[in-house]
């Protein structure tokens, strides 16, 4: 059964700095990318940063202000998330992907919200 569990988020002022982590299971983690997803309220969800096995992809509004990392042998990805804006504001959630499918199931997510 694949699961995803988000942790990281909260309340933080913009210019302000946050670390999203996910732990992954129900799958071999090292062989698929990994990628980072937001929500904001009454939007649909958006990839904001992927990690394939040699290299990273980040959505244009997050480029040089965030950097995602992954750690194959605790089964966890990361986001650092740095100089916040206030349009950061959205649940975050991690998600796989194989070749060009991501998986059908999601985590609760983690809130992050930045105040200006």
């Amino acid at each position: 059964q694949v699961q995803f569990v988000e942790s990281g988020g909260g309340l933080v002022q913009a210019g302000g700095s946050l670390r999203l982590s996910c732990t992954a299971s129900g799958f071999t983690f090292s062989k698929y990318a990994m990628g980072w997803f937001r929500q904001a309220p009454g939007k649909e969800r958006q990839l904001v940063a992927h990690i394939s096995i040699t290299n990273t992809n980040y959505t244009d509004s997050v480029k040089g202000r965030f950097t995602i990392s992954r750690d194959n042998a605790k089964n966890t990805v990361n986001l650092q998330m740095n100089s916040l804006k206030t349009e950061d504001t959205a649940v975050y959630y991690c998600n796989a992907r194989w070749r060009s499918s991501w998986f059908s199931s999601w985590g609760q997510g983690t809130q992050v919200a930045v105040s200006p």
